[in-house]
């Protein structure tokens, strides 16, 4: 059935079969002037412009790195998210990229890739409060970055304590 093409006649005569065509995998509907239409499951034709639009971010993003400078933010465009990393982490998210991108298309599935580009992006928001980022790029703890702490109250202690202090 996937070979088929359907005519746009078959809409109404045969909607059953065009149906689950597209459900199976496309349905093709040749319209009367000759233009070639598609059915699909919408939840594949959003993975299909989700990968299309990633990659072509990834083909952006490459080619400003191959300059070997640092792109600007208005280069970054959509992309300035990626502003608080240096030229290897920008190197290491687009290898990171391609191989969710490859399996996205695969499995015509976007969920690797979403969370791919979650986890950057919330590393990209820690990175830009300076202490977070110090903390994160220092690499090793010192002694002197340590402190003790006392064991923290739990809440059912704070209102015993508080209802002695009230003299309830």
């Amino acid at each position: 059935m996937a070979d088929e093409i359907f005519q746009t006649s078959d809409l109404a005569n045969r909607r059953t079969q065009v149906v689950q065509a597209a459900r199976e995998d496309v349905a093709r509907i040749r319209d009367k002037d000759g233009t070639s239409l598609v059915m699909l499951q919408e939840g594949r034709l959003d993975a299909l412009k989700e990968v299309a639009d990633w990659s072509a971010a990834h083909l952006r993003l490459e080619a400003l790195l191959r300059r070997n400078t640092k792109p600007t933010v208005a280069e970054l465009g959509d992309l300035a998210w990626l502003r608080v990393f240096d030229n290897d982490d920008l190197a290491e998210f687009m290898a990171e990229l391609q191989d969710v991108l490859i399996a996205a298309h695969a499995d015509g599935c976007t969920e690797a890739l979403n969370a791919c580009v979650h986890a950057w992006r919330v590393t990209a928001r820690q990175l830009e409060d300076p202490l977070r980022r110090e903390v994160l790029l220092r690499g090793r703890l010192e002694s002197v970055d340590m402190v003790e702490v006392s064991r923290p109250i739990a809440s059912d202690e704070i209102d015993s304590a508080d209802s002695a202090d009230d003299g309830r």
